[in-house]
Parts: C-alpha cells; sequence; structure tokens
C-alpha cells in the first residue's frame, strides 16, 4: 500500500474526482445487490407456483432500472477514475520533461538516453495504472468484497500469498524495467549509429550483441510472469473454497427449510459477483509493486540536482561588453585529471578569439565553462563586468550563439531548422542568415528549396551543409557572442573564406569565438591563443604566432602545403 502514501499528494489535489470515482463503484455495487434478490424472488415464486404475469414484469422494470443505474454509476466512476489516472500519467510527464530540460551535462553522463526514454514510457504507465486500475482493485476489493462473510473468511489466507508474492514481484518487476532500459538504450544506439555499423561491417556483431540483450530481458521478464502466474491458481483455489462451502451449506439449509430455493440462488448470484473482488486483490498486489517499482526510478530521476544553479534574483539584462575568463583549474566530474589549468584571456566586446590545439588539448572544454554547463571550477567568467553566474539563466544563455562541430538538426524542414530559436520570424530573415553562412545557393537549387526536409538528424543534407545551416540557425537570434566550436571543419577552404568574410562583415560590433582545427578558420582573429593539455603555451596575432617558431607555425606551415598539394592533384 505504500504506492498510495506516495502518490498522496496527487490524490490530495484531485480528490473531488476520486471522491466522484469511489462514490460511482458504492452506487453501482448497491444497485448491482438488486437483480440478483430480484432473481431468487422469481425462482421461489417459480417453485411455489405464486408467480403472476404483473409480477413478473414488475421484477423485469426494476431490473431494467437497475441496469440503467448500473449503466450511469458505471459512466461516473470511469470518467472520474481513468481521468484522474490520466491526469496524473500527464503531470509526471510534464515533471520529468521539465526536468531534463533543467539538468546538467553531469546528468546526461550518468544516464543514456535509451534508460531516460524507458523512464518517460514504460515506468510512467506502470505509475498511471495505479491511479487507475489500483484505485479499481482497491474500491471493489474492499466495496463489493464486503458483502458477504463467507467469501471473506479465506482472505487472510490471500493477504500471505499477497505479501509473500507482492515483495518478490517488486524486486523482479525492478529488475525488469532495468533491462528494458539496457534495451531500449541499445536499439536507439544501433539506429543512431547504423552508418557507423555498416561501414565497419558490425551489423551480424551488433546483431548478436542485441539478440544477447533480448534473451537476458525475456530470462528476467520470465521470472516476473511467473511470479505473476502464481496469484491466479491462489485466487482460483480460494473461490472454490468458497463455492463450495456455500453450496454444502446452502444446501443442508434449504433440506432443513431455514432458507429457500430462491435465498440460495440469489446467495450463489452474490458469490458470483465475488469472482472480480477476488481476483482484483491479486491484481491489486500485482498492480501496486509494479508501480512501487516504477514510481521509485521515476522519483530517482527527479531526485537529481542540477549542478548549475539559476540566480536568485539574477541580472535579467542581456550581456554586453568585455568577457575576461581566468580559470586557474577545472576538472570534468568524476575525472581525476585537470582539464584546464590557469588559462586566462580577455576579449573586447567586438572582437575574435581563436582557439587552437591538438586534438584532447581543451578547446571545447574553454566552451563548456562559458556556456554554463559545468560551474564547478577554480577562479570565474565575467561577461560585461558580471561573473556570468550572477545572470539570470533565461537572459544569459538566449544571448549566446553555439554552433558545435556535430550540430543536432531536427526532422523538420530547413526553414523550421533555421527559425527553430523564434518560430515567427519571416521568410525575408531567414533567407538573409542562409546568405550569410553561404547556404542560400544550394538552398536554391533544391526542388522544395526551405520546404526540404532534412531527415532525422539531418541525414539528408551532406556536412557542410548541417555545419551552415547550424550556423544560420545561431545567426538567427543575433547573439551577442558567437561561439564556434570546429564548426567550418566540413566545409572547403573557399566556403569557409566567404562565411568568415560575412561574419566579419555583419559583426563588427558582436564579439566572436572560434574553435578550429583548421588554422586558416583563426588567422584574422584579434587574439589567438594556442592548448596543450588544458594549457596556454602560445598566444599573439596570427603575425606574431608566425614569428614564435610554436606549433602555430609549424601547424599552420603543413597546413597550408597540404592544400597547395591537394589544389595541384585536383
Amino acid at each position: 500500500m505504500s504506492i498510495f502514501l506516495k502518490l498522496g499528494w496527487y490524490f490530495r489535489r484531485e480528490w473531488k474526482l476520486y471522491l466522484a470515482g469511489v462514490l460511482g463503484l458504492v452506487l453501482t455495487a448497491i444497485i448491482g445487490i438488486v437483480p440478483p434478490r430480484i432473481i431468487g424472488d422469481i425462482v421461489d415464486g417459480i417453485n411455489q407456483h405464486s408467480l403472476t404475469a404483473h409480477t413478473l414484469t414488475v421484477y423485469l422494470v426494476i431490473i431494467g432500472v437497475a441496469a440503467v443505474g448500473q449503466y450511469l454509476a458505471r459512466y461516473l466512476w470511469r470518467n472520474a477514475i481513468w481521468g484522474g489516472a490520466a491526469g496524473l500519467e500527464r503531470t509526471l510527464r510534464e515533471r520529468l520533461f521539465w526536468h531534463f530540460m533543467k539538468m546538467d551535462a553531469t546528468f546526461y553522463q550518468q544516464y543514456r538516453t535509451g534508460d531516460l526514454m524507458a523512464h518517460a514510457t514504460n515506468d510512467l504507465t506502470a505509475v498511471e495504472r495505479v491511479a487507475g486500475g489500483g484505485i479499481l482493485q482497491f474500491a471493489d476489493s474492499i466495496i463489493t468484497g464486503g458483502t458477504t462473510l463467507i467469501a471473506v473468511v479465506p482472505f487472510p489466507l490471500l493477504a500471505v500469498v499477497s505479501r509473500y508474492l507482492g515483495k518478490k514481484i517488486h524486486v523482479a518487476f525492478r529488475a525488469s524495467q532495468a533491462a528494458f532500459s539496457r534495451l531500449n538504450n541499445k536499439a536507439q544506439e544501433s539506429i543512431s549509429g547504423i552508418k557507423v555499423i555498416k561501414a565497419l561491417g558490425q551489423e551480424k556483431a551488433d546483431v548478436a550483441d542485441f539478440n544477447q540483450q533480448i534473451d537476458q530481458t525475456i530470462k528476467i521478464n520470465r521470472h516476473v510472469n511467473v511470479l505473476d502466474s502464481l496469484f491466479d491458481p491462489a485466487i482460483t483455489m480460494i473461490i472454490a473454497l468458497s463455492y463450495g462451502a456455500t453450496i454444502i451449506l446452502g444446501g443442508l439449509y434449504v433440506t432443513h427449510g431455514v432458507i429457500t430455493i430462491g435465498n440460495l440462488v440469489s446467495f450463489v448470484t452474490y458469490l458470483g459477483m465475488m469472482v472480480w473482488p477476488m481476483f482484483a486483490v491479486g491484481m491489486l498486489f500485482n498492480t501496486m509493486e509494479r508501480g512501487n517499482a516504477s514510481y521509485d526510478r521515476v522519483m530517482e530521476l527527479l531526485n537529481q540536482q542540477s549542478t548549475i544553479i539559476d540566480a536568485k534574483r539574477g541580472i535579467e539584462q542581456r550581456p554586453h561588453g568585455d568577457i575576461q575568463y581566468q580559470i586557474k583549474q577545472f576538472n570534468y566530474p568524476n575525472d581525476a585529471g585537470t582539464s584546464l589549468s590557469n588559462v586566462d584571456f580577455t576579449l573586447k566586446a567586438g572582437q575574435t578569439l581563436g582557439i587552437v590545439g591538438r586534438v584532447g588539448a581543451g578547446k571545447s572544454t574553454i566552451m563548456k565553462l562559458i556556456l554554463r554547463e559545468f560551474d564547478q571550477y577554480e577562479g570565474h567568467i565575467t561577461y560585461g563586468g558580471h561573473d556570468i553566474k550572477q545572470y539570470a539563466l533565461d537572459s544569459y544563455l538566449p544571448a549566446l550563439g553555439y554552433v558545435p562541430q556535430d550540430s543536432f538538426l531536427f526532422s523538420n524542414t530547413i526553414r523550421e531548422n533555421i527559425r527553430f530559436a523564434d518560430p515567427t520570424v519571416s521568410q525575408a530573415v531567414v533567407e538573409a542568415v542562409a546568405a550569410k553562412s553561404d547556404l542560400s545557393g544550394q538552398i536554391a537549387s533544391m526542388p522544395a528549396g526551405y520546404d526540404t526536409q532534412v531527415g532525422e538528424e539531418g541525414i539528408s543534407l551532406s556536412g557542410g551543409q548541417r555545419q551552415r545551416l547550424a550556423i544560420a540557425r545561431a545567426l538567427l537570434i543575433n547573439p551577442e557572442l558567437l561561439i564556434l566550436d570546429d564548426a567550418l571543419s566540413a566545409v572547403d577552404a573557399e566556403t569557409e573564406a566567404e562565411i568568415l568574410a560575412n561574419l566579419k562583415a555583419e559583426r563588427a560590433d558582436k564579439t566572436t569565438i572560434i574553435a578550429a582545427h583548421r588554422l586558416s578558420s583563426v588567422m584574422n582573429a584579434d587574439e589567438i591563443i594556442v592548448l596543450d593539455a588544458g594549457h596556454v603555451v602560445e598566444r599573439g596575432t596570427h603575425a606574431q604566432l608566425m614569428t614564435q617558431h610554436g606549433w602555430y607555425q609549424k601547424m599552420f606551415t603543413r597546413q597550408q602545403l597540404e592544400t597547395k598539394v591537394e589544389g595541384a592533384v585536383q
């Protein structure tokens, strides 16, 4: 019964709805008493040769009125109880979805996508059944189950069996939901990574791994089903005992004249009405334990707190001005290694900063701290003279335009992807930002133009087209700070130069940070910093770095030579 206590907050909120449902169940049970009694009287009338046409007509009218009454009562409780259950599911889904929106990067490193999807589907459905079927089963087992003493005599045995099996079902169903989460995650990963799987010829290995996950899930679910199946035989045996006791004792009473044959018929009919309440008791424990396990899993997620705390009475103005970045040390959660150490720079409003270095040097980490994906670091980052933690998130984040190397595109049209941040903008604005990202020409060559469907995650577009679309989407909001994290890696040198020229012309008074492997992307930046293992090892303009004969000069020379060779080959 603990799940009912855990859901008490919802039952208290919707008490009127559930009160109406329980009243509907009570009326249904009370009205249900009438037909068996009438049938017993009819049997007695026939047995005693006293039944007349008028009396039979009256009895049939009463049964008809009772049927209509039961219909109305059932309509009342079905609407109330199932409506309440749907309301609970909606409430929990909204809470869980908004919780996902608020959680930080650490949360999504801890939980995999398939696991979160399982929580949002199977677990919430199991909880919803408690607020619907669970309430019905509980109320029916109490209301209808109290109509006769003989039928409830075996209940202590049923209670013992239900308590014993209930604990085992709770543990087993929790394992079943966890197995479903793993299977769900495996399916999601395989579908998302189908190109890689095929390219590397790993179809058979992936299918074998998926089949192994299925076998494990089936094995666990079979154990749950075995425990489930033990309820019905126990209840059937108890019902058989009740019928046997009723017929034997009732038969003796009839032969000794204590009750009439009609009374016995009515009583047996009442006992037949007890079949569902008895099954309801077994189903109730099953429903409760499943719902209890799922509710605990959902609450584990909802109780997770984001490490990114929105400042109370935070600054609500849009940030603008200089950026001062001074990080003494930063470590990723649950990682002993130092990701950034003594990284500092000052970026004036309207300037462009280039960040370069080897793979894993810390370029993206710098940007993640600016984007407030992580707040646990030694040092501070200020924007416009205020620590970025002092800004309200709803004011700070919309002022930033971020384009990662692999941008996510929604399964929609090119137009809707570009204007995702503001669906109300005109077509002219959409075309303008597409031109700035040097994408308008290719869109014009497509048969459907801006109505072209990009497919799931932009599968119908090339890598360069996806990057340029993501840049256009970021430019649409006219961000105070534009962050390009290797966002030009999939475009050719000519297109890159065109995009950078457009950005320089259009964002003369806006700040830009560009991280890149191809050094031509940052050569016109006001300052360039070179990272190595989380440290700044070189800094200056392109011309200054070329005179230092360090990593930057060597890499730039090498890349220029590679470009010339490729051009000669072509």
